[in-house]
């Protein structure tokens, strides 16, 4: 069949792009070896979000007390809180697929590859078909990276994948890794009774993250009962036996520990294997597509968004890239994506959230800076709601009073990131911030008063 645009994988980068491409009078087709919806939907942000919330859940039920309510002992039954999760992602995928009914796409089943400009060749249960279209977006996403000395098995050293589906709560993990995906598993396994530890490469946990964040969730999570170790390496792990056993480096010495499971989240590895793109001649570099500000390769005709390419790794970056990419297609003038107003969210409990430079790159940067932080320990909203821990701390430019960076820690950051996002895509500057009344009592507050403590105006401090 021929079409105006095929896109391969159906994704946040995907679906999105297709749906988009079709609003814009365009025929669409997408293809698609797995789920509608891609890892995103199945097995990464809604069926994590669901697991997590069942442990938040847990928590609180175990503090009921502290909010003068008496309930019985909470027990967990694993096998329901991962049902409940498989349920939600099964119901978010069913939506996309009416998404691509009701904007006529039509859905082609199989593996596809680019075999000509303008062609691709599906598989599907050893069947082959061709279909053609004058565009061509590459949406494949990326998998779990396995580390060149621990092989993934599935069963005892696993990926995100399987930490979703785990027949049974293990007693004992260790985590590889303590980015979004690391920390969020550590924080649901620790707070459904697991014993964890926390491998990190890096000195501070949540290394992308500005410093204060690094350091505040440190300690929260150790309040918690984890265990981290930082600026330490997992050198091998034996599964021969019932468990792991797992040779860790830090800077003590080897450490020799046992576990159940072992996690890797060191990160993604994008799914460019049997694409065709030596067929075509399309440039990569470092595991990545090569692409201009509107995703366009270096063959006409052939584009690419969303983990494949360098930015960041995230399902509303690759949204955003498929609205950009089609948009140009069909002959709009979009801006390109500016990567420095992405903001990045980690849902375990604290919630993080931050947007702009850390301070450390703002100081790199040459900028001089005014600084402000505001704990949610003075917040009545806060306060009222039993969720004191965290902060907001934003960072604005001395001279023009631009915002640069805003990072956050604390319950429901994650919706709150947003005002920041839209403030600097606007060029807000912070004395705009300080002046824009906030409602209380709420957690938003932190928001304009931080700005206000850069300025040396906060009340509430």
């Amino acid at each position: 069949m021929t079409f105006d645009l095929i896109v391969i994988g159906t994704g946040p980068g995907g679906y999105v792009a297709a749906i988009r491409a079709s609003q814009l009078g365009l025929k669409v087709a997408v293809i698609e070896k797995a789920e509608i919806g891609g890892v995103c939907l199945n097995w990464g942000c809604i069926p994590t979000k669901a697991l997590l919330k069942s442990a938040q859940v847990f928590e609180y039920i175990n503090h009921a007390k502290d909010y003068g309510i008496t309930v019985g002992d909470a027990t967990i039954d694993f096998g329901a809180v991962v049902t409940r999760s498989r349920n939600v992602a099964g119901g978010m995928s069913k939506g996309v697929q009416f998404l691509m009914k009701k904007n006529k796409i039509t859905v082609i089943t199989g593996y596809g590859k680019l075999v000509a400009k303008g062609k691709v060749e599906v598989e599907n249960e050893g069947t082959k078909e061709i279909h053609e279209a004058k565009h061509i977006i590459l949406a494949t996403g990326a998998r779990s990276r396995e580390l060149p000395n621990i092989k993934i098995d599935g069963k005892k050293v696993i990926g995100y994948r399987e930490a979703m589906v785990l027949p049974e709560l293990p007693k004992t993990m260790i985590v590889i890794g303590s980015g979004a995906i690391g920390s969020e598993f550590a924080y649901f396994y620790n707070a459904m009774g697991t014993k964890v530890t926390m491998v990190e490469f890096m000195p501070s946990i949540l290394p992308v993250e500005d410093d204060d964040v690094s350091k505040a969730m440190e300690k929260i999570f150790k309040s918690k009962g984890l265990e981290i170790l930082t600026a330490s390496t997992v050198d091998s792990v034996d599964t021969s036996g019932v468990g792991c056993v797992v040779k860790i480096k830090t800077p003590k010495g080897e450490e020799t520990r046992e576990c159940d499971i072992v996690l890797s989240a060191a990160g993604v590895q994008t799914n460019l294997e049997n694409l065709g793109l030596e067929t075509l001649g399309i440039k990569t570099d470092k595991g990545k597509v090569l692409v201009n500000e509107f995703y366009q390769t270096n063959v006409d005709g052939i584009y690419a968004i969303g983990d494949i390419v360098p930015g960041q790794a995230l399902a509303h970056v690759a949204s955003a890239e498929g609205i950009i990419c089609v948009e140009k297609i069909a002959g709009h003038h979009p801006e390109p994506l500016d990567y420095n107003n992405i903001p990045g969210c980690t849902y375990c409990w604290p919630e993080i959230a931050s947007v702009g430079y850390t301070e450390k790159q703002a100081r790199e940067k040459g900028y001089e800076l005014k600084i402000g932080k505001f704990p949610f320990a003075a917040s009545g909203k806060a306060s009222a709601a039993g969720a004191k821990e965290g902060f907001v701390k934003v960072i604005f430019d001395a001279k023009y009073g631009e915002w640069l960076g805003c990072h956050m820690v604390g319950a429901n950051v994650t919706e709150m990131i947003a005002e920041a996002v839209v403030a600097r895509k606007l060029e807000t500057t912070g004395h705009e911030i300080i002046k824009s009344v906030h409602p209380h009592p709420t957690m938003s507050e932190a928001i304009m008063e931080a700005a206000a403590a850069a300025y040396g105006e906060v009340i509430h401090l």
